[in-house]
C-alpha cells in the first residue's frame, strides 16, 4: 500500500515550503512501437513504452499499443495483466474482467490476477466473489485491505478479524500470517497493534517487503517519521525500485519537514509507475503547501484520470474547492468520490459540508449518517459533532 498526503483538518498539515511541481514528460517518436515490430519486442519493454505514453497524457494510445502486442504475444502474461489494469483505469471493467480471467484459465494460480479480478468484483459491488478472488490471491499480494472493505460490506468485519487474530495466535512464527493481521489493525486504524504483529513478521522473514513498508505506514499513522524512514529505507535497500516504499518515504520527510526531499521521491515514484496515482496526489498535497491551490487541483484531477477510484484524489479536490468557497464543484467531485469509494467516511464528510454550505441539511445529514459508520474513529466523532451542530442550528432556527 502506498499513502496519500491529506489536506483535511481531520489531519495535521506539516510545514509549508517552497517547490516546484514536477514536469510532465514530453512524449517521443521513438517510444511507439509498430505493429510489425512487436515480435522484436519483449513484454517488460512494451509495458515501459505504455508507461511512458501514460506519463504524457495518452492513456488511450498506450492501451491501443499495448493491446496490439498482447494480439501478438499470447504467453506474455504480464504485459496482459498490465493490458487489464489500464482498462480497469478507464472504467472498462468488462474488457478488464476479460483479460484477467483468460490469465487465470491458463493459469488458476496466478495471485496478482486474482486480485486484480477481485478488484474489479468489488468494484461492482459483487461482494462475495470478490472475496474468493481476494482470498485466492494470499499470500503474497496486497489484498487484505480490500477484504477488510469487503467484509465490512457483507456486515461479518468482526468474524474475519476474529478468524485471524486466531490463526496468528496459532502460527506464531508464520510471517505472512503475522503481516496479514498486522494489515488488517492497519486498515482498522488501530497502528500500535499493527506495528506488534509487522514486527512479528519481521522477526521471522526480515526482507518481507509488506511487513516492511506496513509497520512504516503504522508508524507514519503514529506521526514517528523517523521509525517509519528506518524501516522504508531497509526496504528499499531490499528493492530499490518499490513505488510503495518511495512514495511512502516522501510522507515520511514531510513530516519531518523535508518537502524538497519529498518532491525528489515523489518524482522517482511517478516516473517507475505513472499508471499510479499516490505520487500525483502527493505532487498536488505538496503545490497546495505552496499556496498554489490551483497547480495543486491539476495534479487531483491528473490523479483521476489514471485511476478514477482512489478516494484521495476527490478528498484533497473537495477540500481545495470548498477551501475557495467553490461549493458546488465540491460537490460534484466528491459525489464522484462516493461512487468510487461508497464506505469512505472521509468523502462522506466533506460532501456533508459541500451540502450543508449550500443550505441542504437533508442531505447533509444523510451524508453524516453513513459518515459515522467510518473504520476511521476521528473521522467518525468529526461527523458525529457536525450532525450535532448541523441540528442543533436546525431547533434553534427562527420559526
Amino acid at each position: 500500500m502506498t499513502r496519500c498526503l491529506l489536506l483535511a483538518a481531520l489531519l495535521a498539515l506539516p510545514l509549508a515550503a517552497t517547490i516546484a511541481g514536477p514536469a510532465r514528460a514530453d512524449i517521443d517518436e521513438t517510444v511507439i512501437v509498430p505493429s510489425e515490430a512487436h515480435s522484436s519486442v519483449d513484454q517488460q519493454t512494451a509495458i515501459t513504452y505504455a508507461r511512458e505514453l501514460i506519463a504524457a497524457g495518452q492513456m488511450d494510445a498506450a492501451i491501443k499499443q499495448l493491446s496490439e502486442f498482447v494480439a501478438s504475444h499470447p504467453a506474455a502474461s504480464d504485459a496482459e495483466r498490465f493490458l487489464g489494469d489500464l482498462y480497469y483505469r478507464e472504467g472498462k471493467l468488462d474488457r478488464a474482467e476479460a483479460v484477467y480471467r483468460a490469465l487465470l484459465a491458463a493459469n488458476p494460480h496466478d495471485k496478482e490476477t486474482h486480485n486484480r479480478l477481485g478488484v474489479v468484483y468489488a468494484t461492482q459491488n459483487r461482494v462475495d466473489d470478490a472475496i474468493a478472488q481476494f482470498e485466492s490471491a494470499l499470500p503474497g499480494t496486497d489484498s487484505i485491505r480490500d477484504l477488510v472493505l469487503m467484509h465490512l460490506r457483507k456486515g461479518d468485519l468482526p468474524q474475519y478479524e476474529a478468524q485471524m487474530v486466531g490463526a496468528a495466535t496459532d502460527h506464531p512464527t508464520d510471517a505472512d500470517t503475522q503481516e496479514e493481521l498486522g494489515e488488517i489493525y492497519g486498515t482498522l486504524h488501530r497502528p500500535a497493534e499493527a506495528i506488534v504483529y509487522f514486527r512479528r513478521a519481521l522477526d521471522t522473514d526480515s526482507h518481507s517487503i509488506a511487513a516492511l513498508n506496513g509497520v512504516a505506514m503504522a508508524y507514519l499513522d503514529l506521526h514517528d517519521h523517523a521509525s517509519a524512514a528506518h524501516y522504508l529505507h531497509d526496504c528499499l535497500n531490499i528493492d530499490p525500485f518499490n513505488y510503495a516504499c518511495i512514495d511512502n518515504l516522501g510522507v515520511a520527510e514531510i513530516q519531518a519537514g523535508a518537502n524538497g526531499d519529498a518532491l525528489n521521491d515523489f518524482k522517482r515514484a511517478h516516473r517507475l509507475e505513472p499508471e499510479r496515482p499516490e505520487a500525483l496526489v502527493n505532487f498536488g498535497y505538496l503545490a497546495d503547501l505552496e499556496g498554489d491551490w490551483k497547480r495543486a487541483v491539476t495534479y487531483y484531477v491528473q490523479a483521476i484520470a489514471v485511476n478514477p477510484y482512489v478516494p484521495e484524489s476527490y478528498i484533497n479536490l473537495g477540500i481545495d474547492y470548498e477551501h475557495n468557497g467553490l461549493y458546488p464543484l465540491a460537490q460534484a467531485a466528491l459525489i464522484k468520490g462516493v461512487a468510487a469509494a461508497p464506505y469512505d467516511g472521509r468523502v462522506r464528510y466533506l460532501l456533508a459540508r459541500a451540502y450543508a454550505a449550500q443550505g441542504q441539511k437533508a442531505l447533509a445529514l444523510a451524508q453524516l449518517k453513513a459518515a459515522q459508520t467510518s473504520l476511521d474513529p476521528d473521522v467518525a466523532e468529526i461527523a458525529k459533532e457536525e450532525t450535532a451542530r448541523l441540528l442543533g442550528s436546525a431547533s434553534t432556527a427562527p420559526q
